[in-house]
């Protein structure tokens, strides 16, 4: 088991996700990052859907009574272990009565904690994610606070010996953040010139952002006649632009059903440096097709092929 002594800023069980329940209103949740938190299961021999604790901006305090193995991936939130400082991007064994500490992050935003063994908490629809919002999922449906413990699954053949990613595997967080996107579904509903903003200028990740979606502050995005459309689908990835002519890119908690127009979406593998992105962090736009996305989305999952091999 894991006491939190400090839970840090924001601190949730998540895995991939609860899929299949979108027609009933329920989002997805799950990982900000798929790319990190993947990496820290394999890292620490799990599934890479297995539950970990994603630790936003500001990472926990948690003592661990029992020996464990676990890894960490994501944004360099400076940990320690009983005071001695631990490698980002690798696994490690955990004596018992140890101490595991977190500070802020230095780069990227998010970090991914992985427990060999898997986080023992229930499975609410299919999932171990927690869904703050409707207090559904994790621990309670909501973010760990001090005093919480954390059950860690049962497993047998521990592993002792570090692991540590490759540098081949390893992503690089900075200011600027380059995003795919499919055209899409209502580009026509978009002046040229506005498409043209799209994907020609500059935008800055505004303060407003949280697991919900992303706004972008910046040049404006000008519509052919109006923002609004008949409420359909939503998804993470998904860019909607509302009347002010923001973008709005749609995160892991976004709802299921959106009103306004929406001009893009970025691909999957690209959310996971989204997720990354601080406040005042540039992001550009690429135009991709079909193809390319599926290409990329090939490349990561042989990524995670590769670093389980070693």
């Amino acid at each position: 088991m894991c006491t939190v002594i400090k839970p840090g800023m924001l601190t949730t069980v998540q895995d991939r996700g609860r899929t299949g329940y979108r027609a009933f209103g329920m989002p997805v949740s799950g990982v900000m990052d798929r790319y990190a938190a993947s990496m820290a299961n394999i890292l620490a021999g799990n599934d890479p859907g297995a539950a970990v604790l994603e630790m936003t901006m500001l990472g926990g305090t948690f003592r661990f009574p029992n020996e464990t193995y676990l890894a960490v991936c994501g944004a360099d939130m400076q940990g320690t272990l009983n005071g001695k400082k631990i490698k980002n991007w690798s696994a490690f064994y955990v004596p018992a009565n140890s101490e595991l500490c977190f500070g802020y992050a230095v780069n990227g935003c998010r970090s991914y904690l992985a427990f060999y063994g898997g986080i023992a908490v229930p499975e609410v629809l299919g999932s171990r994610s927690t869904y703050t919002r409707a207090g559904i999922g994790g621990f309670d449906g909501r973010a760990l606070q001090a005093d919480d413990v954390i059950e860690i699954a049962k497993a047998d053949r521990m592993p002792f010996a570090p692991r540590e990613l490759s540098y081949h595997h390893l992503p690089k967080y900075g200011s600027e953040v380059r995003l795919r996107v499919i055209p899409g579904p209502q580009e026509g509903l978009f002046t040229p010139e506005g498409l043209r903003s799209l994907f020609s200028q500059s935008f800055t990740v505004s303060p407003r952002n949280d697991r919900m979606g992303v706004l972008l502050e910046g040049p404006t995005i000008e519509h052919a006649a109006g923002p609004d459309i008949i409420s359909d689908a939503l998804s993470a990835g998904a860019i909607q632009v509302p009347g002010d002519g923001h973008p709005i890119i749609m995160m892991a908690d976004c709802q299921t059903t959106g009103g306004y127009a929406k001009i893009g979406f970025v691909i999957g593998p690209d959310l996971s440096k989204l997720a990354q992105a601080k406040a005042g962090d540039s992001v550009t736009f690429v135009e991709c097709g079909d193809q390319e996305a599926v290409a990329a989305l090939a490349a990561e999952n042989l990524s995670y092929e590769k670093a389980a091999l070693g």
